[in-house]
């Protein structure tokens, strides 16, 4: 390689270090504050940079939440694609599901701003709707040799928003230990999971009276 072209590698991988330490700091700000509370400048001080350095990497604040959802989805994802893979149940997905949500409330609490909270830009909508369109793909397969072809994606759908409402109703139940709560949820999960493989495999029509 020569001179210049290793010149201009060295400069691309420092421009991601930054990047990512940016992203780093922005996960654990996010992590400890609304998204509406939390300033660029907030970040920059968590990364050790100034406000305007961060610009240069996002173009503004909600591009820099979006990336950093997305970087604890991937996480997820990888984690459940491994499951399938492996030949594993819809009990195991959904397990492995609240464990990385309960494990990593950031990334939790971030997910139910975008459920709940506010506009989202058209193109970084778009890469949500991809990365769920990702999840989906892989509840569905999880699924297949449980549901007919014309049903399996709207079971993706169905199992996807059970497992989120296990999440948003049990995560701050009154009156129990952390431990407990944790587990409570995956006991609720176990059911479901549960329940949905057996209704398939009696043959219940999705969407039927």
């Amino acid at each position: 390689m020569s001179e210049k072209g290793t010149f201009q590698r060295l400069r691309k991988q420092e421009k991601e270090a930054r990047r990512q330490i940016i992203l780093d700091a922005a996960e654990r700000v996010f992590g400890t504050c609304p998204f509406d509370k939390v300033s660029m400048r907030q970040i920059a001080k968590e990364a050790g940079i100034s406000p305007a350095a961060i610009y240069r990497y996002f173009p503004d604040q909600q591009a820099l939440f979006i990336e950093s959802f997305l970087t604890g989805a991937r996480r997820l994802v990888h984690r459940i694609k491994k499951i399938v893979d492996n030949h594993g149940t819809p009990n195991d997905v959904a397990a492995e599901v609240i464990a990385f949500l309960w494990e990593n409330d950031h990334y939790f609490r971030m997910m139910t701003h975008f459920m709940l909270h506010g506009e989202i830009r058209e193109e970084l909508l778009e890469r949500l709707n991809e990365m769920e369109r990702r999840v989906l793909d892989h509840f569905q397969a999880v699924f297949r040799q449980d549901a007919r072809s014309a049903e399996s994606r709207l079971v993706a759908h169905a199992f996807f928003a059970a497992l989120n409402g296990v999440l948003i109703t049990f995560h701050n139940y009154p009156g129990r230990r952390p431990e407990d709560v944790r587990r409570h949820m995956e006991r609720v999960a176990e059911v479901i999971a549960d329940l949905f493989v057996k209704g398939l495999q009696a043959g219940s029509p999705v969407g039927s009276a």
